[in-house]
């Protein structure tokens, strides 16, 4: 069965042995959403190829607060589970399924070979390190520097919507609070007229 990966930006750079190669190793796998797919401090034996769908990368403190490290998208590879895999150590985030997935796992010594095989796939590689190294410069910068308010604000606004189905726990686990300040934020914000709440909502006004 042909391999559906036109969301990569390596896929048009692959040479035939590389896709003969993928179209061998590469497993077709769905998940539905909420469901994780492995655990912070697991060695992942599997690498993820998303091809559909969202997965979110959090960690969490003795199994109480998360912070989310960023949210893998369609056309990427999980660098936290290819860290794992490679190097063969203890996993530094969760992954949870944020909508049903579809996608490709493929294993340890494959991509090893598949790295070795295709330049095109390796700078793949490399460049998304890069961009999530920059997303945790910009996480760490806003929980150190920018206030709280602006920050749910931001967020908030980001959704372009302007009714968001949300709790605050789920706020608090994005922007690495917790629920009794975020609530507390939120309706300080509502008293200054930018926001409505709702019960499992918040309307940007």
């Amino acid at each position: 069965m042909p391999l559906n990966l036109q969301a990569f930006p390596f896929e048009t750079s692959l040479d035939e042995e590389a896709i003969s190669f993928l179209e061998k190793q590469a497993k077709p796998i769905a998940v539905p959403k909420n469901n994780i797919l492995f655990y912070q401090g697991e060695i992942c034996d599997n690498v993820l190829l998303l091809t559909k769908g969202k997965v979110r990368l959090y960690i969490q403190d003795e199994g109480v607060e998360s912070i989310d490290l960023y949210t893998l998208n369609e056309g990427e590879q999980c660098i936290v589970n290819t860290a794992s895999l490679l190097s063969h150590t203890n996993a530094i985030a969760s992954a949870e399924t944020i909508t049903d997935i579809e996608g490709y796992i493929i294993d340890a010594e494959s991509i090893k070979k598949l790295s070795a095989l295709s330049p095109a796939y390796q700078s793949y590689i490399f460049s998304l390190y890069t961009i999530r190294m920059g997303d945790l410069a910009s996480l760490i910068n806003d929980i150190k520097f920018k206030k709280l308010d602006k920050r749910v604000m931001e967020w908030l606004q980001k959704q372009d919507v302007s009714i968001i189905k949300t709790t605050h726990e789920e706020i608090a686990n994005t922007l690495g609070s917790n629920r009794v300040v975020i609530s507390r934020t939120l309706k300080g914000l509502e008293k200054k007229g930018e926001v409505k709440l709702h019960r499992g909502a918040v309307e940007v006004l």
